[in-house]
């Protein structure tokens, strides 16, 4: 464990209060809000402005720390902290239950963004936070898991608006020694730097630290004085620049990222990608395993890859990452050489056909070279699952759909990031402390157990503590604009903390339609005016600086919102960052959200209202389409795709206005004579029992540990052990695969009639190949297949046999096709081999 005083700015930590250091440097404190009390007395003022222990505690005075110091009562809270937080740190946890003897290793979570905090801005949106609540949950659960990223200096932009509602871009600069990271240091005691090539000079990275609870975020930086200036500004925005800077990002995360687990010496079992954005990573662990046992690539990637999963996120091919041929030249070519293998075998793992029979000019895709070097893939969604088989089809060709080897885990997000204190004082009494670190088979029972006064309590306070936090962003936004006092003082009449309250925050963009609900100002703006039935609305968002699109929705917005009538009615709360995103879903009543399906490959904002007691209006796309049901919330869309078509935009909007003014509206208002909505009250009741469990990050991560990590674990060590024997295996069969197919030949089917049903006899012939090589199938629509037994070998024929099997008599055999596929019990089909033959149809 690292002494983390070692790395203070300050040396002038009195004696009773050095300790401090480790519960600052502790993001766990982003989620288990025991210690805000200390940085609350210890400066209230900055307390509330950043929520950023680590920066109070590196600006705070000297004399206040000696009064601190001086305070029986403060220090007593202080240890109380420091006890709880190694109570929790070397308790029990699911997972030391479950893999005692440690055969995972550690899991490696690779990913462009992480969103743990505020105070670590180094996220953009739903890929950052789902990342950070990874490495959250994983300290709960107690999964060994470190994360890998990149440490910005800008990070990704800032907003505001200007007087005419035009979204203005800020960069401000992120200083390390203001961040909750210590500098990674060697064995020597200096700080670790790791190298990667770049074309024509060598890159020195920076090696960074953040502790999250049990879990360890590592972060690496080009800002270093002996890099060039060019250099030196690679890691300074988040998706900034331009197609050379993006696949030099992707070098840093991929190739640096391994190369600093292994300066570490880390025991990866488990690679995971959180999108293709780190696939090189796969190709440099490979190479390091040739290294180690004088193992050719092709046999060290065999063997490796068992252990790499990727997760894609990506819902429509232009969302990839594509690279000209001649840029992937110029940043690859040095690593084909160190890796002792062809340029073009690069390539032809990051395009469609990793054979290298297709297109010269065809773009490098990292996530092809993901797919191509991993043991397993998953979308996000079940929805998403089904979108990624189609994306990636053309991998698989002649394929059907429901073989392509992507599955998929629904994201989650972690409940105690997400919840306010209402909401956890509620799940504590109704569930337990410990609610949410192990199985979560009982959560929710308690809470269906409550009275409905007692639910519609907790919302009415969540909803007042939204609206206090609300006016107070809005009286500093309005500061920050040189508003006057009397326009600041405004602020603390706007909003009803007893209307219907309508939260709509994601980032401004065509797919996600954030103008949707606007198709309509007249309309909308009646639904929002109404005396006897109040709602309103608060709104955040942000469009990427290069979308004109999503900045004109913006201004659009802004437009409706300045109108007379709408005056405290409806809010836009700028720079939409975590800490903004919190306040909203721990108090608006409704969340709407309207993507253009099936580009909503998850979508994660509308569960974190679940446990605050929100209620969903969405689109029936990602998580929302395997949740929905009547008595849980309500639902735009017919479950079917409709591109970029106007009319049905215009009929879902009109659904939009009509589920708003004759269900939502009325049921929220509709009161027993206590001023109970008990329908509403129900609807709430049932989407916190049943939702907040199931799209928690809890059940998230322990879908991945018992469906992936483990086994995966298991399968990586099998290919690696006694020095790659398995996976040389496997790459012979690989080769004689390749060598071969193509003179494969299926014969004559026949069919005869038998008592248990249809007899199918087929003739195979396969070439050099051995039976145990391959399976012979029956195949039929949809997704039936029968394995066939091989009977005896065909008179004068060298390696033609007859295959047979007795199939019920349910189906017409007119309907199955004959097929030959690989076959090998550690190899993962298809995956690893996209052979396939089917019986030519006459």
């Amino acid at each position: 464990m690292n002494d983390y005083r070692r790395y203070l700015t300050r040396d002038d930590l009195p004696a009773p209060l050095s300790r401090l250091t480790e519960l600052a440097l502790d993001l766990r404190w982003s989620w288990s809000h025991a210690s805000d009390v200390l940085w609350e007395t210890i400066d209230p003022d900055l307390w509330a402005a950043t929520a950023n222990p680590w920066l109070i505690l590196e600006t705070v005075s000297r004399d206040r720390l000696e009064s601190l110091a001086a305070d029986p009562a403060f220090r007593d809270e202080l240890e109380r902290q420091l006890a709880e937080r190694e109570d929790n740190l070397n308790g029990p946890t699911w997972f030391g239950e479950l893999d005692a003897d440690g055969h995972l290793g550690t899991v490696a979570y690779f990913s462009m963004e992480f969103g743990l905090s505020e105070s670590l801005p180094i996220y953009s949106g739903g890929l950052g936070i789902l990342a950070g609540d990874m490495l959250k949950t994983a300290s709960d659960l107690g999964v060994p898991m470190v994360g890998v990223g990149l440490l910005y200096q800008q990070g990704y932009f800032r907003q505001a608006l200007n007087i005419d509602g035009a979204q203005l871009a800020y960069y401000p600069y992120n200083d390390p020694a203001m961040l909750p990271v210590i500098p990674l240091r060697n064995g020597d005691g200096g700080w670790l730097r790791v190298t990667v090539e770049l074309p024509g000079r060598t890159l020195q990275l920076r090696c960074w630290e953040a502790r999250v609870g049990r879990s360890r975020l590592l972060l690496l930086d080009a800002n270093d004085l002996v890099n060039s200036p060019r250099d030196r500004g690679i890691t300074g925005e988040l998706y900034g620049g331009d197609n050379e800077a993006r696949l030099t990002q992707e070098v840093i995360l991929g190739i640096g990222g391994w190369r600093m687990l292994e300066h570490l010496g880390l025991s990866v079992r488990v690679c995971h990608l959180n999108e293709g954005h780190a696939a090189l990573a796969v190709l440099e662990r490979a190479a390091s395993f040739a290294r180690a046992h004088s193992l050719p690539f092709e046999v060290a990637l065999r063997a490796t890859r068992a252990g790499n999963l990727f997760t894609t996120h990506t819902p429509v091919p232009a969302a990839f990452d594509r690279f000209p041929p001649a840029l992937a030249r110029l940043y690859l070519q040095p690593y084909a050489e160190q890796w002792q293998l062809p340029f073009e075998r690069i390539l032809q793992l990051g395009r469609v056909d990793e054979s290298g029979n297709g297109n010269g000019d065809e773009e490098f895709v990292p996530a092809y070279l993901a797919l191509h070097g991993c043991g397993a893939a998953n979308g996000v969604s079940r929805l998403h699952g089904e979108v990624s088989r189609r994306l990636f089809a053309m991998l698989f060709p002649r394929r059907p759909l429901s073989e392509v080897p992507v599955g998929h885990v629904t994201n989650g997000v972690h409940t105690p990031s997400w919840d306010s204190q209402q909401a956890d004082l509620l799940w504590t009494r109704s569930c337990g402390k410990e609610r949410w670190v192990g199985d979560l088979a009982e959560v929710g029972g308690g809470v269906r157990a409550l009275a409905d006064e007692e639910l519609w309590e907790f919302r009415g306070a969540s909803r007042q503590a939204f609206i206090a936090a609300v006016r107070s962003r809005l009286a500093r936004q309005r500061a920050s604009h040189g508003a006057t006092e009397a326009r600041i003082g405004e602020t603390a009449q706007l909003l009803d903390p007893n209307a219907l309250t309508l939260g709509f925050a994601r980032r401004f963009t065509a797919y996600k339609r954030t103008n949707l609900l606007l198709s309509d100002p007249d309309r909308l703006s009646r639904l929002l005016t109404s005396t006897s039935r109040p709602v309103q609305l608060v709104m955040a968002g942000k469009a990427h600086p290069l979308d004109r699109n999503g900045q004109q929705m913006i201004k659009d917005w802004s437009a409706f919102i300045a109108r007379p009538e709408l005056h405290g009615r409806v809010v836009f709360v700028e720079d939409y960052d975590m800490a903004v995103a919190a306040t909203l879903v721990q108090g608006v009543d409704l969340w709407i959200n309207t993507p253009r399906r099936p580009w909503e490959a998850s979508g994660t904002s509308g569960m974190k209202v679940l446990v605050n007691g929100g209620l969903n209006l969405s689109e029936l796309d990602g998580w929302w389409a395997e949740a929905y049901a009547p008595e849980l919330g309500w639902a735009l869309g017919d479950r079917c795709e409709h591109d970029a078509d106007a009319a049905w935009d215009a009929a879902e909007a009109e659904d939009l206005y009509r589920l708003l003014e004759e269900e939502i509206v009325p049921l929220f208002y509709t009161r027993d004579q206590n001023g109970v909505p008990r329908e509403w009250v129900a609807r709430i009741r049932e989407s916190m029992a049943r939702l907040t469990p199931a799209y928690s990050s809890n059940r998230m991560l322990r879908e991945y540990v018992e469906n992936y990590y483990l086994p995966q674990a298991k399968a990586v060590a099998e290919r690696e052990g006694n020095g790659g024997k398995l996976a040389t295996e496997l790459e012979a069969w690989h080769r004689r695969l390749k060598d071969h197919w193509d003179s494969l030949r299926i014969g004559d089917l026949s069919w005869s009639r038998e008592d248990a049903g249809w007899h199918a006899d087929v003739q195979v012939y396969l070439d050099d190949l051995e039976p145990d090589d391959v399976a012979v199938e029956l195949f039929a629509d949809p997704d039936v297949r029968h394995r066939l037994q091989r009977i005896d070998p065909l008179p004068g024929a060298i390696h033609g046999y007859r295959y047979g099997a007795t199939l019920p008599e349910d189906r017409d055999p007119q309907e199955y096709t004959a097929r030959i596929v690989p076959i090998h019990p550690a190899a993962s089909i298809p995956l690893e081999a996209t052979e396939i033959l089917w019986q030519p149809r006459n």
